[in-house]
């Protein structure tokens, strides 16, 4: 597969992955159609395995080879660890500067405005654009097999995340199903956008890129320790949660060394 993968253009490869990547999201939505009754147990389960799959993919797909392409030695460390701080600052700025509902929490008992929908694509937006940054950077330096993982991590991950949404959209605040599963659908599909950028950053200046890695790295840890397990936590059965992301964490891991 990587094989094929070489020989073909490296930015419509990586733009087609990070759609499909972001497709995760609808496919994780179509379940609405059939059912309003998932239990938060499952929620649970689900959020905490996307968050483990994420966690994984940030150290050994994003982190890992961040720190082979630097060379190593001092000079190496300091320049991940400063694009770690930097992925997470941003998206702490990011987060604060734009008025939003935190992805799915949140959203009860507030006044209904068509402002809310809006807010709501925001708040997604915001945390599925360092996803897309990863796979556009992942495939930075031809690094095929790399970029592959990545993909089919967060386009797992994605799944259970547009469930999530879907099902708030649908019992929360009484969308139509097929307009909640659009915006699910539409969630996932900001991630090209930050694909395109990973890309760019990484061939204009390759240099940079081990930089630009980490920084996705730190910008998804943000997302994780910022939103998706205080979700998890939320809705109480937090145990599931946990092990949902011992299993995410091992399924990421898994595909991670056999791609």
């Amino acid at each position: 597969m990587t094989d094929w993968l070489s020989q073909q253009n490296l930015t419509l490869i990586g733009m087609i992955s990070s759609v499909v990547a972001g497709l995760g999201t609808g496919l994780g939505a179509i379940p609405v159609f059939f059912t309003r009754k998932i239990s938060d147990k499952t929620i649970n389960a689900m959020l905490g395995f996307a968050a483990g799959v994420m966690l994984a993919a940030t150290s050994f797909s994003l982190v890992t080879p961040a720190i082979e392409k630097s060379g190593g030695g001092l000079m190496g460390v300091v320049n991940i660890l400063v694009g770690i701080v930097l992925g997470g600052l941003f998206l702490d700025y990011i987060d604060k500067a734009i008025p939003h509902f935190h992805t799915v929490a949140g959203m009860e008992g507030k006044q209904k405005n068509w402002n809310r929908i809006w807010l709501f694509i925001i708040a997604i937006t915001i945390h599925n654009f360092p996803e897309g940054l990863a796979v556009g950077a992942g495939f930075g330096d031809f690094d095929y097999a790399n970029g592959l993982a990545l993909t089919i991590g967060i386009g797992i991950q994605n799944i259970p995340e547009g469930l999530a949404v879907a099902m708030a959209l649908a019992t929360q605040e009484n969308y139509p199903l097929g307009k909640a599963f659009f915006i699910s659908l539409l969630t996932g599909l900001v991630e090209p956008v930050g694909a395109l950028i990973g890309l760019g950053l990484t061939q204009l200046a390759r240099p940079i890129l081990p930089i630009t890695l980490a920084f996705a790295a730190g910008a998804m840890l943000f997302v994780i320790s910022d939103e998706m397990i205080p979700e998890t936590h939320r809705r109480g059965q937090h145990r599931i949660a946990t092990y949902g992301v011992l299993v995410g964490f091992a399924v990421m891991v898994i595909l991670d060394t056999l791609i």
